[in-house]
């Protein structure tokens, strides 16, 4: 006998549901593979769950602890590793579950390091995740080292972000010491130069508190060595800070002749520490002073032009410090080039 007309019309209707639901699973589950198996040109890996992705994370820094630039660490020194994550954006958002800093390569043992949310700035950049302080091996090769951060989401999606950082492990060194002549060839006068060539870039703020490297006041002073008006040793230069009351560790510059300044009983001239300042920029590797008004201190002391030519030697002092960290070395460094009347 045949079945009713409405029975038939009952079990049609549960196997086209049958199919159609048989159909969304399997969009489903390719849709999910596709979507778990994706990795963009960067190398960075997206593991996915339906409907969450995990935190995108913007930018990554390694620093030394004593702040300035990042990018550079050295051999048994602090550092902080950094990253910038946007907030999680599936839909809906589950929240981020963490971030962590793998630093493998640099500190033995830290490979999952977690990271604290916060307002971090580094290297003219702000992060909002910081691990650390930590410390570099006591031995650690000088080149490039990679390091790796990790965000994860309550839903379990996960995101890498890869970085690098070089190791550097040598102090900076004075390499050259020149000025440049505005006006009259051997007399220091308003608008001459002097120009500090270091080995490598150092932090401004290890020159003077505060100073990011743009122009800013300074006085300086050259010393007469000499008794009576009579030579007796080369003049020196020496940098002071804008209130004329502290010297700033630039170390001393031997000016390879003792009659640019002469004085009853010594004394001094200085540029900058009254009308138009004195000037100090730093570009790349070289610290450079444009003279101000010129003024004499001292008894019967004055500046003169230099009668022949001579040879500058610059001694910097050990507290500049290079992007790593590491301290200036003391080593002179000789004026490049055949003996000149400076200024």
């Amino acid at each position: 006998m045949a079945a009713p007309a409405n029975r038939r019309t009952l079990v049609r209707g549960a196997l086209a549901l049958v199919a159609v639901a048989a159909l969304a699973l399997v969009a489903t589950a390719v849709a999910l593979a596709a979507f778990a198996a994706r990795a963009d040109h960067s190398g960075e890996i997206v593991t996915a769950v339906p409907d969450f992705t995990a935190p995108a994370i913007t930018a990554t820094a390694v620093g030394k602890s004593a702040g300035g630039a990042t990018g550079f660490v050295k051999q048994g020194g602090s550092y902080y590793a950094y990253a910038a994550v946007a907030a999680d954006t599936g839909n809906p958002p589950s929240g981020i579950a963490s971030v962590k800093a793998n630093v493998e390569t640099l500190t033995t043992g830290q490979a999952a390091v977690a990271m604290e949310a916060g307002s971090f700035p580094a290297g003219g950049s702000t992060y909002n995740y910081r691990a650390g302080p930590l410390t570099a091996n006591a031995t650690l090769a000088e080149g490039a080292k990679s390091f790796a951060v990790t965000s994860a989401d309550v839903a379990g999606n996960t995101k890498a972000a890869n970085g690098a950082v070089t190791v550097d492990n040598t102090p900076p060194q004075a390499a050259d010491i020149q000025t440049t002549n505005a006006g009259t060839n051997g007399l220091a006068e308003q608008n001459d130069t002097v120009v500090y060539t270091v080995s490598e870039p150092v932090e401004p703020e290890s020159i003077l508190g505060g100073w990011s490297g743009t122009a800013t006041n300074v006085v300086v002073r050259i010393y007469d060595n000499g008794l009576l008006g009579l030579p007796l040793g080369d003049d020196e230069l020496v940098v002071y800070n804008a209130a004329n009351t502290a010297e700033l560790p630039l170390g001393k510059v031997d000016l390879g002749r003792g009659d640019y300044v002469s004085g009853l009983l010594g004394g001094q001239i200085t540029f900058g520490a009254s009308g138009t300042a004195s000037k100090m920029t730093m570009s790349g590797n070289t610290v450079t002073i444009v003279l101000g008004t010129y003024a004499a201190v001292g008894l019967v002391v004055g500046r003169s032009t230099a009668a022949g030519t001579g040879t500058m030697t610059w001694t910097p002092v050990a507290t500049p410090i290079d992007r790593a960290g590491n301290v200036m070395s003391t080593a002179p460094a000789t004026e490049a080039g055949p003996a000149d009347r400076d200024f």
